[in-house]
């Protein structure tokens, strides 16, 4: 006899959270093509921002609200008014939305960051909730810092927002404090204390500071929770937060242990992965479970010789149940622009400019001159390339000449709005060389924070995709470039950066 299980609702914060991480910042194209993955996997709930940030976390937002029609969007606000206002102004063309509306109600937080008393808290809460159900009747309540906040106060400010019309409640360990059996007992309490907490959802977010998150979150559910807040790759501030795909495949592996069950297509989980690593310039670590590249594999003769025999004495998942091996596209030089259009309508991607299209097209002919097989890893890294918001510096030629005992030099052509500039240098390494040269030119005075190269897809003739972080005056960028030539895909990064830059000039100069 089957039991009935719960359903744990999937939030995913990967365009908020995730996007707080130092230097992985989207714009507003790159977080609706995530949003349209997520879509796909099926997501219960999509973060897209917070937005009173920037004009552009609140056009992020709108944009993705109006993109997506089957997951609920979620806009965060403080709970002050003018936050929830701004939230209910970019949710307004959501097909489902919600408010998540939080204050902090640990002692530390109250007296030294807020400066508030906790009947001063309990009552600006309240007031948060009843303004945010103005605009949506699915409104979240998180208590930040609840992990170290004092039970009976919790309670309080818990019954008192359920009352005032939250549907969802958050208890976040805001700073990763939390242990498994202590976190989970913690909402276990909340439950039995609280009068009217069967008329909420519990929600968990953790993050990953002693490498807890995940742990903490299944322990949560253990003990009552059917929300848990999660970002792609465990994205997030600091050491991170809790990875989606390590909740959702814990729960789904382990279904004689879990009361749960998620309505994630979990085929979709490595797809969307190698997508924010590309768009974000963090790489996923081979041994990452469930999306790392040796996630499912086997070098030990032992194991190998088991999984040959059968799969299941050393594999306790199969790989194609999460993507991997899924994502193949059998097109080639010859294919035409009807093929490659309606393999990226299936990625979820629609091109409403005939000109930003045949762009694209152009470069799926050359990188198909290049390369026997194109993946779909192929066709998002031809897209990321096609935005670049402005076009002042471009990469016209790019020599590079390295030869054991000499050192590498580069030979570059930039066009700098349209006028051309050319220039040689030396450098340690072909890359230095590169870049040097690239700076000889532009003079940026950029700080090169970061230089990272991964393989989009597997073989020697794979694009390889370069994520460059450049910061100036306390602004981080990424730029990314992908190339079967690692050296070209090198340089467009670096440009893709300067743009970046220069595009955050203009907006502040009023350009």
């Amino acid at each position: 006899m089957s039991i009935q299980k719960d359903k744990l609702v999937i939030f995913d914060t990967t365009l908020r959270d995730g996007e707080q991480s130092p230097g992985a910042s989207m714009s507003k194209e790159e977080k609706v093509r995530i949003a349209r993955l997520l879509e796909r996997m099926r997501v219960d709930v999509i973060e897209a921002g917070f937005a009173i940030a920037s004009p552009g976390d609140f056009e992020a937002v709108k944009a993705v609200s109006e993109a997506v029609r089957e997951s609920r969007i979620c806009s965060l606000a403080r709970a002050v008014n003018a936050d929830i206002l701004r939230a209910g102004e970019a949710l307004k063309k959501a097909n489902a939305s919600r408010i998540h509306t939080f204050i902090a109600t640990s002692p530390i937080h109250m007296q030294y960051k807020l400066q508030m008393a906790p009947e001063d808290v309990l009552q600006q809460a309240v007031k948060a909730v009843k303004t945010a159900r103005q605009f949506t009747d699915d409104v979240e309540f998180s208590l930040e810092d609840g992990s170290r906040s004092e039970p009976e106060f919790m309670y309080r400010i818990i019954e008192a927002v359920i009352a005032a019309g939250a549907r969802t409640i958050n208890i976040p360990d805001t700073v990763g404090y939390g242990e498994p059996g202590e976190y989970g007992a913690l909402f276990r309490r909340v439950l039995e204390h609280v009068p009217n907490a069967d008329k909420a959802i519990f929600s968990t977010h953790c993050h990953n500071d002693l490498g807890l998150a995940v742990a903490n979150s299944l322990s949560a559910v253990m003990n009552g929770v059917r929300q848990v807040e999660c970002t792609i790759n465990g994205l997030g501030e600091r050491a991170g937060n809790a990875s989606l795909e390590e909740i959702v495949m814990a729960v789904k592996t382990r279904q004689d242990l879990y009361p749960v069950e998620t309505g994630i297509d979990t085929r979709h989980i490595v797809p969307t992965s190698r997508l924010v690593s590309s768009i974000t310039g963090f790489p996923v670590q081979p041994n990452k479970a469930i999306v790392g590249a040796n996630a499912f594999a086997h070098e030990s003769g032992i194991h190998q010789d088991g999984v040959l025999k059968h799969r299941e004495t050393y594999e306790i998942m199969r790989a194609e149940d999460v993507g991997w091996g899924q994502n193949r596209l059998v097109l080639g030089k010859h294919s035409g622009r009807a093929a490659v259009r309606a393999r990226y309508g299936e990625l979820g991607i629609a091109f409403s400019d005939p000109e930003a299209f045949q762009q694209v097209f152009q470069r799926f002919k050359a990188l198909a001159d290049k390369k026997h097989e194109i993946f779909d890893e192929d066709l998002h890294s031809l897209i990321t390339d096609n935005e670049t918001p402005v076009e002042r510096f471009q990469l016209k030629d790019l020599d590079v000449r390295s030869k054991i005992g000499s050192a590498p030099q580069a030979f570059i052509s930039l066009l700098i709005q349209g006028e051309p500039h050319q220039t040689e240098a030396c450098g340690g390494g072909p890359v230095d060389a590169i870049f040097k040269a690239i700076e000889s030119i532009v003079g940026s005075g950029a700080d090169l924070k970061l230089y990272s190269v991964n393989a989009v897809t597997q073989g020697t003739d794979s694009q390889g995709s370069v994520t460059v972080r450049l910061e100036k005056d306390g602004r981080l960028v990424n730029g990314v470039g992908a190339d079967t030539d690692i050296l070209v895909a090198s340089a467009q990064a670096y440009m893709d950066a300067l743009n970046l830059l220069a595009m955050g000039e203009s907006k502040k100069q009023g350009v």
